[in-house]
């Protein structure tokens, strides 16, 4: 009713009109329901694979475009990767159609995704597949060839096993960290160290663990340098840091810091604790060294100074 008495008559709805655009009850009458899927539940890229990035046939890709493959040290298996700790029929991949799965096939060793043991697990797009002492990248998307090349350019800079700098890249670095040291008259230091008896960590506990303690050391020293810092393995149980514009008396200070930081970090694997320490030499760019193999020199005999100065040391 309004303000004069009267009650409105409720105006006769109009006749729909199919050209008239401004009729919202056939606009909602057109719209389409749609459910939505989850991610998880959406069907798998065309092309899956997996390329190694640590190990025998560093960069060989394998594509995942059969129904299953079987990974094992047995001739008859898809995928055969001949090392003694590796079962015979050690693992499976299978497609499902929606998604790619890996399933431990009761191996002797066990089957790791991103380090952590599994019986079956979904891939997604970048898991590391630790199979024995070699390490797949599992890559899946619209482009795999695009992902493939961009995996072998990193593997030329990145260790597989550390996912630290690899030696490639440090003495890359090194070159142009030394030049630059001496042409604007800077501060440049190099550390090199090694696990001490780190074979007999192998022998004890088996390379499985070997690999474990490289790989936690890595980690470890990685959060405790800055960002400008260049941490690499240098190859098998030996580090490098070099330390742009850190003299040597900073860097003998950094050094003794990253060794008191493995001693007394907790490296367990599998249950097992592993005392692990380091020996270190530190060396500092001057006028008598001017080049890479000088500097590298230096720093290692320090390093073995330190080894016979009863490990665990700095020495520099």
């Amino acid at each position: 009713m309004n303000r004069l008495g009267f009650r409105p008559q409720a105006l006769p709805r109009k006749p729909f009109d199919p050209n008239d655009a401004s009729d919202s009850d056939h606009v909602r009458a057109k719209t389409v329901v749609t459910a939505i899927s989850r991610i998880t539940d959406r069907p798998l890229g065309k092309e899956a694979c997996l390329v190694v990035i640590y190990g025998d046939e560093l960069g060989k890709k394998y594509n995942l475009n059969t129904p299953s493959v079987v990974i094992g040290r047995s001739g008859k298996c898809d995928i055969q990767i001949d090392q003694e700790s590796i079962s015979r029929n050690h693992s499976k991949l299978v497609n499902t159609g929606k998604s790619i799965l890996v399933r431990d096939l009761g191996s002797t060793n066990g089957t790791y995704v991103n380090d952590e043991p599994i019986e079956e697990h979904v891939l997604r797009d970048g898991d590391l597949i630790k199979i024995g002492r070699t390490i797949f990248k599992f890559l899946t998307g619209g482009n795999i060839e695009n992902a493939y090349h961009e995996e072998i350019y990193r593997l030329t800079t990145v260790d597989g096993l550390t996912q630290i700098s690899n030696k490639r890249f440090f003495v890359e670095n090194l070159e142009r960290e030394i030049a630059r040291a001496h042409r604007y008259q800077r501060a440049l230091s190099l550390v090199m160290f090694d696990l001490d008896h780190f074979k007999r960590i192998n022998d004890t506990y088996g390379h499985l663990a070997g690999d474990y303690v490289l790989k936690q050391l890595a980690s470890a020293v990685k959060q405790k340098i800055r960002r400008e810092d260049i941490f690499a393995r240098y190859g098998g149980e030996e580090f490098a840091i070099i330390l742009p514009e850190i003299a040597q008396a900073a860097a003998l200070t950094l050094a003794e810091k990253v060794r008191q930081l493995v001693e007394d970090h907790e490296f367990r694997f599998e249950n097992t604790p592993i005392d692990v320490t380091i020996s270190m030499g530190v060396a500092g760019v001057n006028s008598n060294v001017r080049d890479v193999d000088a500097l590298i020199k230096l720093a290692d005999e320090q390093l073995y100074a330190a080894k016979a100065g009863g490990r665990n040391k700095v020495f520099g």
